[in-house]
């Protein structure tokens, strides 16, 4: 696995996509701090920039330095989910502002992938984590279902589970500092 986060991580260093198995789909990855990168990932999936993309992060640490106040609830929320969970913060900070949607909030979730997880941490900062398709396409389930548009767009592939057939993206949950929590996708 060393030699893949080593490539990986010189492409997300330079600004470049990377294509990798994530803990629910394959994913499209950049630096979620880097406004060009993040652009690139929008142009690839022929995607409007208004539609917000998912940042992964490798821990608790990580996530409270990106978001000014974490509720405890989304503590209890990712301890407590059965599936991979996304949540919605508002006032995210640190972030490339073309990740942010226009309500000042941020999808992020904290990986519980391993190879995601040693990636993210030897990175030091968030990457971004969007389904392997063209938008408005299905999300593919394993690595033959990606498209040649999307495998061609990207500057490095992960070379780990190739075979290995995916289930279903996150549950998204959005978590508003007043209180409010709606379930966006289960």
């Amino acid at each position: 696995m060393t030699p893949e986060i080593n490539k990986a991580l010189e492409v997300l260093q330079n600004g470049g996509l990377i294509l990798y198995p994530t803990d629910t789909v394959w994913g499209i990855g950049c630096d979620a701090t880097n406004e060009e990168a993040v652009k690139k990932v929008y142009r690839l999936k022929q995607r409007e920039d208004s539609k917000a993309l998912i940042c992964l992060v490798a821990n608790d640490a990580m996530l409270e330095r990106h978001i000014e106040n974490v509720p405890d609830l989304a503590f209890d929320i990712m301890d407590l989910a059965t599936k991979p969970t996304t949540i919605i913060y508002d006032n995210p900070k640190g972030i490339a502002k073309n990740l942010i949607a226009e309500d000042n909030t941020l999808a992020i979730r904290v990986a519980s992938d391993k190879f995601c997880q040693y990636l993210i941490n030897k990175f030091k900062k968030p990457i971004v984590s969007t389904s392997a398709n063209i938008s408005g396409e299905p999300t593919p389930k394993s690595k033959n279902e990606i498209s040649n548009v999307i495998l061609k767009g990207v500057d490095y592939i992960v070379n780990l589970q190739p075979d290995q057939n995916f289930g279903s993206p996150s549950s998204i949950i959005k978590l508003s500092n007043d209180g409010q929590v709606k379930v966006i996708r289960e």
